[in-house]
């Protein structure tokens, strides 16, 4: 089968164009959420980003590119913390906006996570964002329209496929530009040169990823600094369930790597560098990539970068350059980083003689988590 038979190909590949879609359903539905949103600006209340899984770590992105007055704090906290210790987030009195991510709706977590938060005694409004009109998150809704909002994402991010992958990313561009919907307008230039730079991208490097995957490696390791950890974190999930766990994966900041968790480096790894595109952070970043290459012997190296970066003395089998032209990209622009880990999980899978769109042999995962039972 040619690589656009899969649903996982093409939904990787549409991510550009539904990008595009998603900024203008926030325009079409600007004063909605902006009205809504500012109902609790500067009244004490706290966002909270949850999910499950990939969802969860949207929000993980999503804390290191919110630093405004407007809210108490920005904390990201998994439905399946919330699930089991949500009295000690939803506390009574505590003023909480709870964003929830889900591609389907339909977890069990992420409905029981609502659930406690409303029953909690705390002050909760709710933000749904997903991808899935007829899921259990879109009804429930409508059913309290004065304090939760519907983000309702383009229908082709309810990803057919395993692993969340435009979901994830559309649902990370529709947070941003919803906590900007009051001024949209200015954010439009970003998002378009994000879209541009994703679609350039994959029409140059996905040949090169291609051969990467071919590589002999059993693990594979991602780091990122603040949000781009965010992204290194989904990034070693998309590998590792996409070839069923063959690749044992791993993630960490460029400075916690150096703590314990470097001994993971073997032969048989890849490294996959997410470089930050501020040039003091990215000192410490470049420090550590030499640190490795002095004294470890790696399958395979890819650097990440938003503008060429020169590491002297490395080597490196792919090197992505996201923004070569230095467009305005804001926060938008750390999205795409993701692309490059989606690309690798899909060729290895194949590589291994799985099916991209169904790699779970072992019935170990599923596309809507099974097996959950919620306790009272």
């Amino acid at each position: 089968m040619g690589a656009e038979q899969f649903y996982t190909y093409r939904e990787i590949m549409q991510q550009p164009e539904v990008w595009l879609k998603e900024y203008d359903s926030i325009v079409s539905h600007r004063k909605e959420i902006s009205d809504f949103i500012g109902r609790y600006v500067g009244k004490g209340y706290e966002v909270v980003f949850t999910g499950a899984g990939t969802s969860a770590y949207i929000g993980d992105m999503l804390v290191y590119l919110f630093s405004d007055l407007r809210f108490s704090a920005y904390r990201a906290v998994p439905t399946t913390d919330i699930v089991t210790h949500g009295h000690s987030l939803f506390i009574p009195g505590r003023k909480i906006l709870l964003v929830s991510f889900a591609r389907s709706g339909n977890s069990p977590e992420s409905v029981a996570a609502v659930n406690i938060a409303n029953t909690s005694g705390a002050e909760v409004a709710h933000i749904f964002i997903t991808c899935n009109a007829d899921g259990h998150l879109a009804r429930i809704a409508g059913d309290n329209p004065h304090n939760t909002l519907l983000l309702l994402l383009p229908p082709e991010t309810n990803d057919l496929s395993l692993a969340m992958t435009s979901s994830f990313s559309t649902m990370a561009m529709a947070a941003i530009m919803a906590f900007h919907a009051d001024n949209i307008e200015a954010e439009k230039e970003a998002v378009e040169n994000v879209s541009s730079n994703l679609r350039k991208a994959l029409e140059k490097y996905v040949p090169a990823l291609e051969a990467v995957a071919q590589k002999e490696f059993h693990r594979a390791v991602f780091l990122g600094s603040a949000a781009l950890k965010g992204i290194a974190e989904e990034s070693h999930l998309k590998l590792q369930e996409l070839t069923d766990g063959a690749v044992m994966c791993t993630f960490d900041s460029f400075l916690g790597f150096r703590h314990g968790p470097k001994a993971v480096v073997k032969e048989d790894a890849l490294l996959v560098y997410l470089l930050s595109d501020d040039p003091h952070v990215r000192k410490y970043e470049i420090d550590l990539i030499r640190q490795v290459n002095s004294v470890n012997k790696v399958a395979a190296q890819v650097l990440v970068s938003s503008e060429p970066v020169d590491v002297e003395g490395v080597d490196f089998d792919v090197h992505v350059v996201l923004n070569p032209d230095g467009l305005e990209t804001d926060g938008y622009g750390y999205v795409p980083y993701v692309f490059v880990a989606q690309m690798l999980g899909f060729f290895k899978s194949i590589f291994y003689g799985l099916s991209p769109d169904a790699p779970s042999k072992s019935g170990n995962i599923h596309r809507v988590v099974e097996g959950v039972t919620i306790y009272e």
